[in-house]
């Protein structure tokens, strides 16, 4: 680990996760033997990383350090900023802070790894404050597409930090938590040092929608469509998005069904913490919803975002076991892709479109709005905060690039801007510049399964390989000390080659590697090491001139 050099009288700011990309939001304030970490966020995985459930920070710098973290405060739900929580507390087992539906959100994670009884857990609400000792967290409400969604202003001797966690300034919420905008502009009155603000929609040169415009539209829909099932696609995490729907459900007199793990769990809690208001008798159990007239059902499902085992896939599909497409259903999708999932999105559309479904998606109708703010809001949280430096966060390095040009704009001098790296530290002191205190090493830990960390570089270029080219399996029986073969070699394709209707290729192969196993048992003070090179080598060039490809090569030799 690269040397930290913090000063005494220096407050440092730092990111294991959060910056030049989308997800993984987890960030540390640090004062002498304080540290504070803002949220515990996963990152989804790219295309790219075959086998792998989700990514999250390398925790090492903390584990490091465990006696100075004093506690993770969280900003809101969505699982970019709580989803890794388990593996954090695994290894950093801090007090947690969260509001209320984060913390029902929460506990759901950690009794599923059997946790709950080892953590301790705080539920914060707005304008509460957390004293450290030395440092302490203040709670401010915003909005964004979850209830429960805050600010943190951390403050320290050498002056205020605030992670403005994600937001949009949405004055006429569904939930009805509005943004303090007051105490935004009290903190912003007493003296920010630095703020690290929210960059994801700093391409757009807009004031973003509020939720209740798409109220509007959504009951408009419901009111309209009089015929056939309406099956309402959103993320389980977006309330506003699911009172919506089974508000106007209700309104209209349809019975609601639920299907998808993650969406029954948002609205059991979403009924027990209040944010939805549905009659035990609306609800329907998913075995009885062939018992309800067409016209008088809602499904809220999971899968907006094209995901294959999700329950709107598996609807399209019609592998869902209790749920069969019909041609007059109304299929609502109430998100946008996230960048990556277009492709995927796009499939379940055609397949529900074949199926003989309405579906209604896009921005042309009105059905979704961003839970970010764009440029103008930006511009008004720096106005509101006026900080002496300004660190964007939450975005890949083009929109962090944008939102500091925002920040030019409104007169925070460029060189008081700084687009940082995972795992660089930020030293200030008040008086001076801030400098850079180091960094650490911040590099992606892929979790697979049960597996935490196991999986680098070298096994995910394998799995790249073997998808691209497949692999391809030598077997043979040697006999080293009197260099004789005694049976094969043979050949086994998988995924590289049709076996049946390649003969000549396969055995030609036999060929290439009978020579060159004799070849290598010639060698003086051969090897089993050596025979397998040799015949990778060989046989890898001999396949790549027959067939243009570079299948992996796997030599099983039994040495007797």
């Amino acid at each position: 680990m690269n040397k930290i050099d913090i000063k005494p009288n220096e407050v440092a700011v730092y990111a294991l996760g959060g910056l030049g990309e989308i997800g993984k939001n987890t960030y540390g304030i640090e004062y002498q033997d304080e540290i504070v970490i803002v949220d515990a966020g996963i990152k989804f995985p790219e295309d790219s990383l075959l086998g792998i459930d989700y990514v999250i920070p390398d925790y090492s710098y903390l584990v490091e350090n465990i006696d100075k973290v004093k506690g993770l405060v969280i900003t809101h739900g969505h699982e970019d900023h709580i989803g890794a929580i388990a593996y954090f507390l695994q290894s950093v087992n801090v007090p947690v802070y969260a509001g209320p539906l984060a913390m029902a959100l929460i506990r759901n994670k950690l009794e599923e790894k059997q946790m709950l009884n080892r953590v301790e857990l705080h539920e914060i609400t707005d304008g509460s404050v957390i004293n450290f000792g030395k440092t302490s967290a203040e709670f401010f409400r915003t909005t964004h597409s979850i209830p429960d969604v805050f600010g943190i202003a951390i403050k320290t001797p050498v002056g205020t930090i605030v992670e403005t966690g994600d937001f949009k300034f949405d004055l006429t919420p569904t939930t009805k938590q509005k943004p303090n905008l007051w105490s935004m502009a009290r903190i912003g009155e007493e003296g920010v040092l630095l703020l690290m603000s929210d960059s994801t929609n700093a391409e757009r040169p807009e004031w973003t929608k509020s939720e209740a415009w798409v109220q509007k539209t959504v009951d408009k829909l419901f009111s309209q469509l009089k015929h056939g099932r309406i099956i309402f696609a959103t993320f389980a995490s977006n309330m506003n998005r699911i009172k919506m729907a089974t508000d106007a459900a209700i309104k209209n007199g349809r019975k609601i069904a639920v299907f998808g793990r993650s969406m029954e769990s948002a609205m059991t809690n979403g009924r027990a913490l209040g944010y939805l208001d549905i009659p035990d008798d609306a609800l329907v159990e998913q075995s009885q919803i062939k018992n309800i007239p067409d016209d008088e059902l809602l499904i809220m499902s999971t899968g907006s975002q094209g995901e294959s085992m999700a329950a709107l896939a598996r609807i399209a599909n019609g592998t869902h076991k209790q749920v069969r497409l019909k041609p007059k259903d109304n299929v609502i999708f109430s998100s946008s892709p996230i960048p990556g999932n277009t492709a995927s999105v796009n499939a379940v559309i055609n397949k529900l479109e074949e199926g003989g479904a309405n579906v209604i998606h896009g921005k042309l109708n009105n059905i979704h709005t961003s839970g970010h703010g764009g440029q103008e809001e930006q511009k008004l949280m720096l106005s509101l905060m006026k900080p002496k430096y300004f660190m964007p966060v939450h975005g890949e390095y083009r929109m962090l690039k944008v939102h500091a040009g925002l920040a030019e704009e409104l007169d925070i001098p460029k060189e008081n801007t700084f687009i940082q790296e995972n795992g660089d530290v930020l030293a200030m002191d008040g008086v001076n510049p801030p400098r850079l205190a180091g960094h650490f090493p911040a590099e992606d830990t892929y979790i697979d399964g049960s597996g935490i960390g196991d999986i680098g570089s070298v096994v995910l270029h394998d799995r790249l390989k073997l998808s691209q080219d497949g692999l391809v399996i030598v077997t043979a029986t040697i006999d080293l000390k009197k260099k004789e073969i005694l049976s094969g070699p043979d050949i086994l394709s998988r995924g590289f080659v049709y076996m049946r209707e390649s003969g000549d290729l396969i055995n030609d192969g036999r060929h290439v590697i009978f020579n060159t196993i004799r070849k290598a048992m010639s060698q003086k003070s051969a090897s089993e090491s050596d025979i397998r090179q040799a015949i990778i080598d060989d046989l890898s060039k001999y396949l790549h001139k027959e067939t243009a490809r570079k299948p992996m090569i796997l030599p099983m030799l039994i040495m007797v």
